[in-house]
This record gives C-alpha cells, sequence and structure tokens, in this order.
C-alpha cells in the first residue's frame, strides 16, 4: 500500500527557500505520477507541478513557474519541490499526491495523498 509523508515546511521570509520532501512507501514512485499541490486558506486545492513515471515533468501553474522546480530521486523514492523567491502568497499547506497512471493537474484523479506540509512565508 502506497503512503506518503510530506516534510521541509516552514516559517520562512519572503524572498527565501524551501524545499519539501514527498517520501513514498511501499511502491516505487518512479511507476507513479507524482505531483505536489497546495491550498491556501479559504481557497480551492491548486496543482502546482507533476513528474510522470518516465521523469517528465508538467508545470500547471503559472504562478510558481520559475520559482519552483520538482525533482525525483528514485534511490531515495522521494520527491522534491524546490521552491524559490517565495512569496507571503505562496503560503498554503503543500500537498504531494501519486498515481499509476499519467500527469493531472486536477485533485481527483490522484488516489494517494500525504498528510500536508504547511508552509508560512511572512516578514
Amino acid at each position: 500500500q502506497l503512503q506518503l509523508v510530506e516534510s521541509g515546511g516552514g516559517l520562512v521570509q519572503p524572498g527565501g527557500s524551501l524545499r519539501l520532501s514527498c517520501a513514498a512507501s511501499g511502491v516505487t514512485l518512479d511507476d507513479y505520477a507524482t505531483a505536489w499541490f497546495r491550498q491556501a486558506p479559504g481557497r480551492e486545492r491548486e496543482g502546482l507541478s507533476c513528474i510522470s513515471s518516465s521523469g517528465v515533468i508538467i508545470n500547471y501553474a503559472d504562478s510558481v513557474d520559475g520559482r519552483f522546480t520538482i525533482s525525483r530521486n528514485n534511490a531515495k523514492n522521494t520527491v522534491y519541490l524546490e521552491m524559490n523567491s517565495l512569496k507571503p502568497e505562496d503560503t498554503a499547506v503543500y500537498y504531494c499526491a501519486a498515481d499509476p497512471f499519467e500527469c493531472s493537474p486536477y485533485e481527483g484523479e490522484f488516489g494517494s495523498w500525504g498528510q500536508g506540509t504547511r508552509v508560512t512565508v511572512s516578514s
């Protein structure tokens, strides 16, 4: 059974950086499409970026384009989200999700989710 555990969130000043991790157990992540989503207070969950089983990266959110980068370390069975030039509007709970099929920006397409990690960008 696939389990996902996010880590790496916290409080950071505007302009700072964080790296989020999504560690998987029970399956091999390079057999899955894995995506990062976020949900800000009072807003719907937003798809940010996805890496397919073959390593193809698809970015969905213009608001983070050029600042956030998804990657995967197969040896560690972990997917990362490198976040740079953080802004207060990046404050949200960040989730990783995985599915054995294709990447998608829609949360309903993903069957497995982590518990989320909170990111707060504030001075």
